[in-house]
């Protein structure tokens, strides 16, 4: 089914975020001037995670230097990195309680390690004050420097996401900087390690099955174990255009591929995003 933005089926409509839970969390978002992926990137589950306490950290401020056509995060130069920002998610976290945590970030072309000392820092001080937290980091492609990438592994976070975002044949119509090669570069190079490697795509970009299939094979010879697969929604009219709705009834048979192929995990739904029940993804 063809359509855009402004026309979607009954099955993306997206409750919004209510519930004393909810509010706790915005709040306290606010409070502290914490930017998420949640709201910056108009997830549609915001309110689901929300209202159960959830939700996925964005730090390196919250302009990225990229500007990929799918993505909702606002485009520019950045701010100089916030060493506040740290104390300010390990505290959320705290206060939050969270037994699980999520950490992702804009894109940081404009420094010298594209934030991977911040990244490592982070991770570091969630571990040592927040020990029962288990975390999942989905970070950016590092232009595929193995340095920068074990900068991050090396403080063994439980979880390591890299989005492939979308086939190989859109990528370079999708995202502006990232390829397709290099971001399987760096889930190989997360695999290797010996921690849990996660990605995902977007469907409704123009993509075949045969494509997607590919996408899955190639995750998969990558070492990746976790797959999540969610319709990409246009954020507004300037961005990427929908090309097709999936039908709820198509995510499921991925999923079912996906798991064939030999992922752990395959969450595989039109609402699914990168970070959704991504709690599950630990054990």
């Amino acid at each position: 089914m063809k359509g855009d933005f402004r026309h979607k089926p009954e099955w993306l409509k997206v409750r919004l975020p209510k519930g004393f839970k909810a509010e706790q969390v915005v709040g306290l978002l606010n409070e502290k001037h914490i930017h998420t992926i949640c709201s910056s990137g108009m997830c549609p589950n915001r309110g689901e995670c929300w209202s159960r306490g959830t939700a996925t950290f964005m730090i390196g401020g919250n302009i990225c230097t990229r500007n990929c056509r799918f993505c909702n995060v606002a485009t520019g130069r950045p701010a100089p990195l916030d060493p506040a920002e740290i104390d300010d998610i390990v505290r959320s976290v705290k206060e939050l309680g969270l037994r699980h945590v999520v950490i992702t970030s804009v894109d940081r072309d404009d420094l010298p390690d594209y934030g991977a000392a911040h990244w490592a820092a982070l991770i570091r001080r969630l571990k040592q004050e927040c020990p029962g937290t288990t975390m999942e980091v989905l970070i950016p492609d590092m232009r595929g420097r193995h340095d920068l990438l074990d900068m991050i592994i090396s403080e063994k976070p439980d979880v390591i996401s890299h989005n492939m975002e979308t086939v190989r044949r859109l990528t370079p119509e999708v995202r502006s900087v990232a390829t397709y090669d290099c971001s399987l570069d760096v889930i190989r190079h997360i695999s290797e390690s010996g921690i849990r490697s996660k990605s995902g795509i977007m469907l409704g970009l123009g993509e075949t099955e045969e494509e997607i299939f590919q996408a899955m094979d190639d995750l998969r010879a990558a070492g990746c174990e976790v797959m999540t697969i969610g319709q990409y929604l246009q954020p507004t009219r300037h961005h990427y255009p929908v090309q097709e709705y999936v039908e709820p009834e198509k995510f499921e048979e991925y999923g079912r591929v996906g798991l064939s192929k030999g992922f752990r995990h395959v969450e595989s739904a039109p609402m699914v995003r990168s970070s959704y029940h991504a709690e599950k993804h630990v054990h």
